[in-house]
């Protein structure tokens, strides 16, 4: 009965904490860190775990953030700037996460992040960027055996179309601010991979890990459902 009276939103006066968006779309809330108080932070935190339910991912969040959540629910496990409590049972689908250079990690490490929050536990690829293409060329039978590939690529962006013209998994593409001066700032990446003459690419936006993982969800529970 307290659940239900939280449905389909609980507002604890910042924030208007969004309980029902696992019914409407499979995936919980998460809670995004910039802009938000220390103090902010900690109440989402515990309104999502004591009135939610599934696992509570907190993203890009400073030390202070971290620290304030971890003050009301220690057992948070801390990977980079995203916190995860009470992830999900391990899932057997396989999706690899590969990154053009090792720059490109902070938003790989993200996306894994929150993949394993959910129950994926992501397959790695570090630094197999075009310019040394024979590095990925190398893991061919890695792509292969994917169920789902999550390209993150700063510069002009180019291994999303290297991959997704290698592969039948899905591929989701993440445009990251990697780069020198015409790279502007993932730009650059961002339209060449709208551009990409590889099929059926999905594009996130610039340094969004978290948000390649989301649509990497809905496509494995989808196929789940299916």
């Amino acid at each position: 009965m307290r659940q239900l009276r939280k449905l389909p939103f609980a507002d604890i006066g910042t924030a208007r904490i969004d309980h029902h968006r696992a019914l409407r779309q499979g995936l919980p809330e998460a809670v995004f860190g910039p802009g938000k108080t220390p103090e902010d932070v900690s109440l989402i935190v515990d309104e999502l775990l004591t009135n939610g339910t599934g696992p509570v991912v907190l993203t890009r969040a400073n030390k202070e953030q971290i620290s304030a959540a971890l003050s009301i629910a220690s057992h948070g496990k801390v990977i980079n700037q995203t916190v995860v409590w009470r992830p999900n049972q391990t899932r057997a689908e396989n999706v690899l996460v590969a990154t053009a250079g090792t720059a490109d990690l902070p938003v790989a490490d993200e996306c894994a992040a929150v993949l394993w929050a959910h129950g994926v536990e992501a397959n790695r690829l570090t630094d197999v960027g075009v310019a040394g293409i024979h590095r990925l060329l190398a893991d061919l039978e890695t792509l292969y055996d994917a169920d789902a590939i999550v390209v993150v690529a700063g510069m002009e962006g180019a291994l999303a179309t290297a991959v997704g013209g290698l592969a039948s998994a899905p591929v989701i593409a993440v445009p990251t601010s990697v780069g020198y001066g015409a790279a502007l700032e993932g730009v650059t990446a961002l339209l060449a991979m709208h551009a990409a003459c590889a099929a059926g690419i999905t594009v996130v936006g610039i340094d969004n890990g978290f948000g390649a993982a989301m649509a990497t969800m809905r496509i494995l529970d989808n196929r789940t459902t299916s």
